[in-house]
C-alpha cells in the first residue's frame, strides 16, 4: 500500500511548490498594475468549502504586468476576497485559470488533496476578470 501512496504524496507536494511558486510573495518593489476586485464563493456539492485556497492565474501579460497569480483562502462560509499581493486586492483583468486546492489537516494525510483534479493540477475552470467589481462563485463536485 506505501507503493501507491507516494507517488500521489510526491504528486501533492509538486503541486502545493507551484501553488506557492505561482502566487507570488509581496510587492518586491514592482509597480502595481491596474486590478480588478474579485470576489465568490467556493461550495462542494452545495456546502460551503471552508479553508480551500484560489487562485486566479492570468494567461496572457499586458504592458504593466507581468504574469503574477491572485489567491486567496476561504472562509467559514467559502467566501473569497483576491489579493494581488500583500498590499493590493484585486486580480488583473482579463483570461485566468482557477485553481482550488485543500489539503487535510490531518498530519497523517499531509500531501493528499481533498479536491478532485479538475479542479487544481488538471483545472478545466476558468474566468474572465472585467474592470470594476466581479463575483465568481464555483460549486465543485466530488465525485
Amino acid at each position: 500500500m506505501l507503493n501507491v501512496c507516494v507517488p500521489q504524496r510526491v504528486n501533492s507536494i509538486l503541486f502545493t511548490i507551484l501553488i506557492f511558486s505561482v502566487s507570488g510573495c509581496g510587492s518586491g518593489g514592482e509597480p502595481i498594475p491596474e486590478l480588478a476586485q474579485v470576489t465568490g464563493v467556493i461550495t462542494m456539492d452545495g456546502a460551503p468549502l471552508e479553508g480551500a485556497k484560489v487562485i486566479f492565474e492570468p494567461q496572457q501579460a499586458t504592458d504593466k504586468a507581468r504574469r503574477r497569480a491572485s489567491s486567496a483562502t476561504t472562509e467559514s462560509d467559502g467566501s473569497y476576497t483576491l489579493q494581488y499581493n500583500s498590499d493590493a486586492s484585486g486580480a488583473t483583468p482579463g483570461s485566468h485559470k482557477v485553481l482550488i486546492s485543500k489539503m487535510p489537516d490531518d498530519p497523517e494525510q499531509a500531501g493528499e488533496q481533498l479536491i478532485p483534479a479538475k479542479y487544481n493540477n488538471k483545472t478545466e475552470l476558468t474566468a474572465e476578470v472585467k474592470e470594476g467589481d466581479n463575483s465568481f462563485d464555483f460549486d465543485l463536485k466530488s465525485k
